[in-house]
């Protein structure tokens, strides 16, 4: 996720006032928000980022990390401790919830939001090889990113399980995203001849035939090579 924020991120922290990124969630250690701040303070002059636990113990436990304004740990929750972000990073935090609840913390951290900011909510793999998640600003959810080591999967609906809980109990036959990932899966075996040239030349092609198909591609088509692909949420959103 980090790598995407990189390359989709940056003009929207260096046109604001504050860039102030919030990483919602980090853990029982300060490793996931150091390594945030390591990968975008070079590219975002004032570049504040704050990490969020609602466990007081933890935030206590990172204390030597401070370094504030550059970054900083508090105690706070999906209101996001009172800051208005231009950017919150909630990963691996919604999963334990269920469907009404994820969509309340949605709302709640949406409420939070500077003007014109972004979150990015998803799910990851215990390495963060198999990673998904959905990027929402003051009005809704905007699109669908899945994200692979592309050589570690058989196909591209083993990243289901990896899917946003907004969408992991919508993958059932006659909903979008299992629409998704079924064409997904059938690109992937068409492209399967690439795969003498590599895992990412036929994940590439596997999407090419997806976009050649309808579905509504969103960026730029040098992340595919990433293992990355972001559609538009309105073709993957529950019915």
């Amino acid at each position: 996720m980090d790598r995407w924020l990189l390359a989709t991120q940056i003009p929207r922290l260096r046109d604001s006032t504050r860039p102030l990124v919030v990483d919602l969630g980090y853990g029982s250690s300060a490793v996931t928000t150091l390594e945030l701040v390591e990968r975008l303070g070079p590219e975002v002059n004032g570049l504040e980022v704050v990490g969020l636990e609602i466990d007081p113990s933890r935030v206590a436990a990172v204390a030597t990390d401070r370094d504030p304004p550059r970054v900083d740990f508090r105690v706070g929750g999906f209101e996001l401790a009172g800051l208005q972000p231009v950017l919150v990073r909630a990963f691996n935090v919604l999963r334990q919830y269920d469907l009404d609840s994820a969509a309340q913390a949605w709302d709640t951290m949406r409420a939070g939001l500077a003007p014109g900011g972004l979150i990015v909510e998803g799910t990851c793999d215990e390495w963060g090889r198999r990673s998904a998640w959905v990027a929402l600003d003051t009005d809704g959810p905007l699109t669908l990113t899945l994200s692979t080591r592309v050589s570690d999967i058989s196909t591209p609906s083993d990243l289901a399980e990896r899917l946003p809980k907004a969408l992991i109990h919508h993958n059932v036959p006659g909903q979008p995203v299992h629409d998704f990932l079924t064409a997904f899966d059938a690109a992937w075996a068409a492209a399967a001849g690439l795969s003498t040239f590599g895992p990412r030349q036929r994940w590439v092609a596997a999407v090419e035939g997806l976009a050649a198909q309808g579905w509504p591609m969103v960026g730029s088509s040098r992340r595919w090579r990433h293992g990355e692909v972001t559609v538009r949420w309105s073709s993957v959103a529950p019915t």
